[in-house]
């Protein structure tokens, strides 16, 4: 919408002063030719804007220029319900509305208040992307199109057909109806039911959305603190779950909380390997959803992980390993390209 980039360059030059294209481009998630464009539009259009030639040169605005806004729009407003945390705009497909939308309120304040704002801004850090332990939180990267056809169908109440590739299975396509969105330690998921029955999906495995002009069938309030609570302790409990004690090698965190079913806990690891090797371990209590998934995900860590508890699965790896070390035990016999 070329409409808000004009008003947010517009409040970028206020607040920053000078602006190279190539900032202000980076800013407004555009190439250097459309602000150069959009500069030529607001200055046909009225607003004092002019270039700086030299070294240190850019655009900007004559002193003391005002512009009224219009008011946010609905993608902004949004973004402000969840400007708590900057993860949840950015699982949200809302990471530029938000930007937008902060900009424009810092410039609605009076000049006196401005810059102890700006100040006192940087005096606060809010979900950080490492804690204490180093421990990376990775915040995944959804496509646009998808997150907002999905958030629209949320919003407007209607059905949705999705393309959706649950862990270790081909993509399928289903038809669910949408309940509401939730974002956990920078993963987002999708509420829905499917045929009555409830279902949780996770967005960054949501391959294509597609909304339905029919209306969803849910209840018109909902609780969405309850409606997660209730399904994570099902989840946790449901089914043929296995519950598994590993330590694994930090740089392969993300690996094994991606392929699991929960976290139950995490804690940095004192007690050190098999091997002795103590540093930077972590001690994870995890769920899978059924023996041979466990066996699987585990697998595929090789010696970056190793299983405490359970015993049986100790056993069933180790008895893999077994084989497939006793299997190269002895050099590969010469075998020449067939003719």
């Amino acid at each position: 919408m070329r409409a808000d980039r004009l008003v947010s360059l517009v409040l970028l030059l206020r607040q920053h002063g000078r602006l190279s294209a190539t900032t202000l481009a980076r800013e407004l998630e555009v190439s250097t030719r459309t602000v150069l464009r959009d500069i030529d539009a607001l200055s046909a259009a009225g607003v004092p804007v002019y270039a700086e030639r030299g070294r240190h040169g850019g655009f900007t605005l004559l002193p003391g220029f005002r512009t009224e806004l219009t008011g946010l729009n609905h993608d902004e407003a949004l973004a402000l319900l969840v400007a708590g945390s900057r993860r949840g705009a950015q699982a949200f497909g809302l990471g530029s509305a938000l930007a937008s939308a902060m900009r424009k309120v810092v410039d609605a304040l009076p000049e006196s208040q401005r810059a102890t704002a700006a100040g006192a801004a940087r005096r606060l850090l809010i979900d950080p992307e490492t804690d204490a332990l180093a421990r990376r939180l990775v915040t995944e990267e959804l496509p646009d199109a998808v997150v907002t056809e999905v958030r629209r169908a949320v919003f407007a109440g209607h059905r949705l057909r999705i393309r959706y590739a649950p862990a270790g299975r081909d993509p399928a396509w289903r038809t669910v109806d949408p309940v509401g969105l939730v974002t956990v330690r920078g993963q987002g998921y999708l509420l829905a039911t499917r045929a009555g029955a409830d279902r949780t999906y996770r967005l960054s495995r949501v391959l294509a959305a597609e909304e339905l002009a029919e209306p969803a069938q849910r209840p018109e309030g909902v609780d969405l603190d309850l409606v997660w609570q209730e399904r994570s302790r099902r989840f946790r409990a449901g089914g043929d779950q296995v519950t598994v004690l590993v330590r694994v090698d930090p740089a392969r965190r993300e690996d094994l909380v991606g392929s699991a079913v929960a976290v139950l806990s995490e804690e940095g690891d004192a007690e050190g390997d098999t091997e002795g090797d103590t540093e930077g371990r972590l001690r994870l209590e995890v769920t899978f959803q059924d023996p041979r998934h466990a066996e699987w995900a585990l697998w595929q860590l090789a010696a970056s992980a190793e299983v405490l508890a359970p015993q049986w699965l100790r056993d069933s790896l180790h008895d893999r390993a077994a084989a497939v070390a006793a299997r190269h035990a002895t050099p590969s016999p010469e075998r020449t390209p067939s003719t």
